[in-house]
């Protein structure tokens, strides 16, 4: 799964994103939680990054609960599960990143490892994002991210990982003209530009409240 996550922003990242809006504020973060606020990119022609709630809601959901169930998306049942098979054609966004954490079992606890491009450069998470409308007639947008099973440097730590779209693979992902389904999960298939490193930190990283450079330092 992808249940933490980093985006060390700068003044590059609109240009890595060929994003044409701005945010009014865009601060690096080192450890992003389900349920928070996250700088997303869309296709509005052309691209914009908007702030979305991690953890989808639904758009027919009767509650605001059905998100801390659906923080992710396993690649192998996006076509069984009503909640993600209607977004494949049309609610697809870049989920832009620095890296992320798995947990490993080690004797009889877990140890945090931080997972990044060795470039240190940013990736972008495939995701599907949604609006609800709760019952007041407040508008929430919300997103998933999309899992698969590891690649061998992470498998070394947990099992699953984002999928984490090659840099070739990032526009056709937000293209709205590409709608069949064969051709859309085609995309997630290919493997990332980016080598990985995964390495130990700090166990502070498991309190959420927790958000600074050092989390992301080797233990």
């Amino acid at each position: 799964m992808c249940g933490r996550f980093t985006l060390e922003t700068t003044e590059d990242f609109y240009v890595r994103f060929g994003i044409a809006n701005r945010l009014d504020a865009l601060t690096p973060r080192y450890n992003i939680a389900p349920g928070t606020l996250v700088p997303v990119v869309v296709r509005q022609s052309p691209n914009r990054v908007v702030l979305m709630r991690w953890g989808l809601i639904p758009h027919w959901a009767k509650d605001a609960k059905a998100g801390y169930k659906m923080i992710n998306a396993r690649v192998e049942t996006l076509t069984q599960r009503a909640a993600f098979r209607g977004l494949l054609r049309a609610h697809r966004c870049l989920v832009p990143a620095s890296g992320f954490y798995e947990w490993k079992q080690e004797g009889r606890g877990k140890m945090p490892y931080y997972i990044h491009p060795k470039a240190g450069v940013f990736v972008a998470f495939a995701g599907l994002y949604d609006m609800w409308t709760s019952p007041e007639g407040e508008e929430i947008v919300t997103f998933t991210i999309i899992t698969k099973d590891a690649d061998p440097v992470v498998a070394a730590v947990h099992s699953r990982m984002p999928v984490i779209l090659a840099r070739e693979a990032e526009e056709a992902w937000l293209d709205p003209h590409l709608t069949r389904t064969e051709d859309v999960l085609a995309l997630l298939a290919e493997p990332p530009s980016d080598e990985l490193e995964a390495y130990p930190v700090s166990r502070r990283v498991n309190a959420a409240r927790d958000d600074d450079p050092s989390l992301v330092q080797r233990a």
